[in-house]
């Protein structure tokens, strides 16, 4: 069985600083690491691995820092680790992303399942992974809690609703999205770290991966990030007093002023 987990490289912070002027985070002097949504990912693609045998390829889209977290996901039980970096990727949205990605999938080759944790912690879109299928063209379930079987090419899987969760069938190759209810990620082991250490990791450019300039970075993102600002902070509100009569009275006047 081939599976890809596809991760993202970011700060592990939650005082985020924004440039003013570009309207992006600001990286430098942050440390970063895995997305913490994808090392569920990551956990259940060497679980697959174990139970079915086979390779588990990580793929990212990143500067040429995120080669670290690429290390770290070999360090976890991972085969293989490839870097998608240059600069014409700069300014990627959702779409631009999803499609660089799918451009490395498909460079890779043949595949079983695409695995993606559910959001990234610094964009909280969950539109990346659903976006690779998209582009793939290839069957996708999102927020996964379970994978209960895979045989005769389906999976059935348990996806998490707001209710409780469903079973879903679905031919594979595809692509899951997956949940932290799926699994414990496990810690790196001292075999695991030393492999890490001496692993080669492989870097492709957008010639590469025969990405169409119209459709990557800042030029082939169909959104723009317009301003990003953090929000003032909010104001004590006002506390309405007397029986139940009198401040539904001074409620509709609050609300006939805001209206009007």
């Amino acid at each position: 069985m081939n599976i890809i987990v596809c991760i993202k490289q970011v700060p592990n912070t939650t005082d985020v600083k924004i440039d003013p002027v570009k309207n992006t985070l600001i990286r430098e002097g942050v440390e970063s690491i895995i997305n913490p949504f994808d090392t569920y990912a990551i956990e259940e693609a060497v679980r697959l691995k174990e139970r079915f045998t086979g390779k588990v390829t990580v793929v990212t889209m990143g500067p040429p820092q995120a080669e670290n977290a690429l290390k770290e996901a070999i360090s976890l039980g991972c085969d293989e680790g490839i870097l998608v970096s240059d600069r014409k990727f700069a300014g990627s949205d959702t779409w631009a992303t999803s499609y660089t990605l799918a451009c490395a999938i498909k460079k890779i080759g043949a595949f079983d399942i695409i695995l993606c944790g559910k959001q990234a912690s610094d964009g909280d879109t969950a539109q990346v992974g659903p976006g690779i299928s998209t582009h793939l063209d290839v069957p996708q379930v999102t927020y996964v809690k379970k994978i209960e079987e895979i045989k005769d090419n389906l999976a059935r899987v348990e996806r998490m609703t707001e209710e409780g969760y469903d079973i879903v069938e679905t031919p594979i190759p595809c692509l899951f999205t997956v949940v932290k209810e799926i699994n414990t990620p496990r810690l790196p082991s001292l075999k695991g770290m030393m492999r890490a250490k001496s692993a080669k990791i492989i870097q492709w450019t957008a010639a590469d991966i025969n990405a169409d300039p119209k459709n990557i970075g800042l030029d082939g993102s169909p959104t723009r990030v317009v301003k990003i600002f953090t929000p003032a902070p909010r104001k004590g509100g006002e506390i309405l007093k007397g029986d139940t009569a009198d401040v539904a009275k001074q409620v509709g006047t609050l609300l006939k002023d805001i209206i009007i």
